[in-house]
């Protein structure tokens, strides 16, 4: 007698290792099921999903950035389960099923890929396909009416890509610097600004200053074909790395950065950075 012998139809499914997608849809659908479901699955909306969604996106990142390919497998699966989520609560409110938003993607992707799945020719560079992806988009966009240029830029998104993706479609029309030295310039004149005025302004007027350098920061990165949140992230690990060594160092001698100097962890910290240089050049 098989495990699943005996059981109903859906606890079969529930309970069978290479159920796969339809598995997890099921699991979802009993979650969600007023009578034996999960309490706090069942009170979930799109609006309290929402924020676990974007977090579990940024974890997919972090195993990519971190190649651990080990804990990839199993981050993708909290994505694909965000996903599942949001298609239960929608199916049960009428509004579409799973089967039609995997549809509505493939429809997308045979139709912005013509190369591929049409008549054109797929004697192109990327480039040429990067623009022919944005002219699709731009007559997607004309077809749900949305005619201002910055429309559909989704406000959900992370504000460094956000701008980034406000910038790209000014400049689509024109409205862009023709080149890095302006961007250098208005960098250098919008930090002068916000250090000369810092003591005067309102604490308003000092989010605003400084949110119009980041913005120009943003722009930096679009020119130098730069992703300012990669960048971003890489820093971090940077910093988490190098900060991470002054402990180890400060631990060796029985103590913690709370007993040290600002001029003690400065000089750790060069000791690491120094330290970083020497390995990059150790051969594998």
């Amino acid at each position: 007698m098989t495990k699943t012998q005996g059981l109903s139809r859906s606890d079969a499914l529930v309970y069978d290792p290479k159920g796969g997608m339809d598995r997890l849809r099921e699991i979802m659908r009993r979650l969600r099921d007023p009578n034996g479901g999960c309490p706090w699955d069942i009170e979930q909306t799109f609006a309290t999903i929402a924020p676990y969604t974007i977090e579990e996106a940024y974890e997919v990142a972090d195993a990519i950035e971190r190649e651990a390919w080990d804990e990839l497998k199993g981050e993708l699966g909290d994505l694909l389960f965000q996903s599942v989520f949001h298609a239960q609560m929608a199916e049960e409110a009428g509004l579409f099923s799973f089967d039609e938003i995997a549809d509505t993607m493939s429809d997308k992707m045979v139709a912005r890929h013509p190369h591929v799945f049409g008549s054109e020719s797929r004697d192109k560079s990327a480039d040429q396909q990067t623009r022919d992806w944005e002219t699709i988009k731009a007559a997607e966009r004309a077809d749900k009416a949305q005619q201002g240029v910055l429309d559909g830029v989704a406000i959900g998104l992370p504000a460094l890509l956000r701008a980034v993706k406000l910038q790209k479609r000014a400049a689509r029309v024109g409205f862009d610097w023709p080149d890095i030295g302006p961007v250098l310039d208005k960098i250098t004149e919008e930090a002068r600004e916000l250090a000369e005025a810092r003591d005067s302004l309102s604490q308003d007027e000092v989010r605003e200053e400084l949110g119009d350098l980041l913005f120009v920061v943003a722009n930096l990165a679009r020119h130098l074909n730069v992703e300012p949140e990669e960048a971003l992230r890489h820093t971090n690990a940077k910093f988490e790395r190098r900060f991470q060594g002054i402990e180890r160092r400060l631990a060796a001698d029985g103590r913690a950065p709370d007993d040290a100097t600002l001029e003690e962890m400065d000089a750790l910290w060069d000791a690491e950075k120094a330290a970083e240089r020497v390995a990059k050049k150790i051969p594998d």
